[in-house]
């Protein structure tokens, strides 16, 4: 795979603003473990290989199971998720599949049992941050492979 150019060589002002919303997203209170799956099951729909590939090095340095990151795609399908995360993932694929039929008002109800109205919002943002690197990543052909995660540190003080 060979990428169509480098997005943030070109306008750097546009990384910028993305990690603008990063910031925020992590600053919001929403678990780290809870933003990292969203941000696979986001990537998974729409077939961002570099994304993936960052957040499932990312989730398993924090900690994160083999078998969780691995079942995520059938995540109605198992155990291993608490209703929180489940409810996340619902509003997650809803949000990021808004084109087909929208975000429906069963989807909306089963987020509202789990998250505040503030969650909720935060909730949003951090899918709409992940869908729109998932567009600059497959529309540029961001070629995954060499990311290496950064969260060791935040990693260790989970466990502990």
């Amino acid at each position: 795979m060979k990428p169509r150019l480098s997005y943030g060589k070109v306008a750097p002002g546009v990384r910028d603003v993305m990690l603008g919303l990063e910031k925020y997203v992590g600053s919001s209170g929403l678990e780290p473990g809870l933003l990292d799956l969203i941000k696979i099951r986001a990537s998974q729909i729409n077939g961002c290989a570099w994304c993936l590939d960052m957040h499932t090095k990312d989730a398993r340095a924090a900690g994160e199971t083999e078998q969780r990151v691995y079942s995520l795609s059938a995540w109605r399908e198992t155990p291993f998720y608490t209703p929180r995360e489940r409810a996340a993932l619902g509003w997650t694929e809803s949000v990021t599949l808004v084109a087909v039929k929208g975000v429906p008002d069963d989807v909306f109800e089963e987020a509202r049992k789990y998250f505040s109205e503030k969650e909720l919002v935060d909730l949003t943002m951090a899918v709409i941050a992940i869908n729109g690197w998932n567009r600059f990543n497959v529309a540029f052909r961001t070629v995954p492979g060499d990311y290496q995660p950064t969260r060791a540190s935040e990693a260790k003080s989970r466990q502990e």
